[in-house]
């Protein structure tokens, strides 16, 4: 997803140092072009040869370590596309906060004219400093990324906020500034995502193996792509874009049906249960000594099925999914045309390597003209890219 962007990330002198060698490993998988330049403190919790082999490119220390004609500072400023400063410390951030340029890394943040993602971690009475909080909104202010540090056990002893906030965070981020386009741009596109929870008493479910990461991954793609996101889920995410948690079939049907009416495009990639218990106890059912226990289902309302008989003309543009263990064009062709809906998506659960729980799918896209549209084995960030595109191609 990210081939042919350029990354440069900053490390400052902080304990937190060493977790950016992952970090970069994050970025490598995604086939970016990472440059490092590093404060001499850094090379006090991480070596200069471990980054160099990491990110395959030398790593940046001292200012005038010149190998051409063109100032250092100036030459990574121009290649990088963004520039995150992980883990960035107080002394850092307010050098950078007051236009101090002593070393490499101050001085190519000052020359920056792109996107700078900075994420603090420090001791907590440091944090809490109000020049350092002065100094946290000048940069929020000239536009600086504040990615602030998470509570909990520090290095130096105490309790308290100041921990580097997690790589995945880190990592969404910058894929956000990195891939955001205006492709999608007005239009409104709700997404659904993961497998519900059908409730049989107070502590018992029934549910399936849906993981979300396919809905999920449509939705951050739409999102980068400019359109104002919802995504209703049953995963807990924390997203740039509107969220709704539900848990069951009908929390997910009275959650998109409130959105309905002004949306452009649903895609229903949810594994929604075909069935719920008839009656929910309220407590614990008790364990008797009978062999068999009985408990009665009945349907779910079909949420696909309804929103396409809702609706009037051609608006919103409706997108199934369908997920089968066999015969899978056959009954794809099936659903599509008894659903009513203008693509299906379909794949195959009976494989280990995609699917459910995998970061990996392979899919069918019909159209409601029965022309079929074959996207191979891929991650599921670009399955979402490829349903996209044929949607609105």
């Amino acid at each position: 997803m990210l081939k042919g962007k350029n990354i440069l990330i900053g490390i400052t002198g902080g304990i937190a140092a060493y977790k950016i060698c992952e970090l970069i490993r994050i970025f490598k998988r995604q086939e970016a072009n990472v440059r490092v330049i590093c404060t001499e403190n850094a090379l006090n919790f991480v070596t200069k040869l471990t980054l160099q082999n990491l990110s395959q490119n030398d790593v940046g220390v001292g200012e005038f370590e010149l190998d051409e004609f063109k100032p250092e500072h100036i030459s990574y400023a121009d290649e990088a596309d963004i520039m995150i400063i992980a883990p960035a410390t107080a002394n850092t951030l307010s050098k950078i906060a007051n236009g101090i340029c002593d070393n490499l890394l101050t001085s190519v943040a000052c020359a920056f004219r792109k996107q700078i993602i900075i994420a603090p971690a420090m001791n907590s009475g440091m944090w809490d400093n109000p020049f350092v909080q002065e100094n946290i909104r000048k940069l929020k202010n000239a536009g600086n990324e504040i990615l602030e540090p998470e509570s909990g056990f520090l290095a130096c002893g105490y309790e308290g906020k100041g921990r580097l906030c997690s790589l995945d965070k880190i990592f969404d981020i910058t894929k956000q500034y990195l891939l955001l386009s205006r492709k999608l741009y007005g239009k409104k596109i709700l997404i659904t995502a993961g497998g519900t929870i059908e409730e049989i008493d107070s502590v018992r479910y029934i549910s399936n193996y849906s993981s979300g990461k396919m809905g999920i991954s449509i939705a951050d793609e739409a999102y980068y792509q400019g359109a104002d996101v919802t995504l209703v889920t049953t995963v807990d995410v924390q997203k740039p874009y509107n969220v709704v948690k539900v848990k069951s079939a009908i929390d997910m049907k009275n959650a998109v049906d409130k959105e309905f009416g002004t949306t452009d495009c649903i895609i229903m990639a949810a594994a929604v249960a075909d069935y719920r218990a008839k009656n929910i106890a309220g407590y614990k059912m008790k364990k008797t000594d009978d062999d068999e226990i009985t408990v009665s289902f009945i349907k779910n309302p079909d949420i696909l099925k309804g929103l396409c008989e809702r609706r009037s003309g051609e608006t919103p543009l409706i997108v199934g999914f369908c997920a089968e263990s066999e015969d899978l064009i056959k009954n794809a062709k099936e659903k599509i045309v008894k659903k009513g809906c203008d693509f299906l998506v379909a794949n195959d659960i009976s494989r280990k390597d995609i699917g459910f729980s995998n970061d990996y799918n392979e899919v069918i896209i019909l159209d409601k003209n029965g022309r079929e549209f074959h996207v191979k084995r891929a991650s599921k960030a670009v399955i979402a890219k490829k349903i996209l595109e044929k949607i609105y191609e």
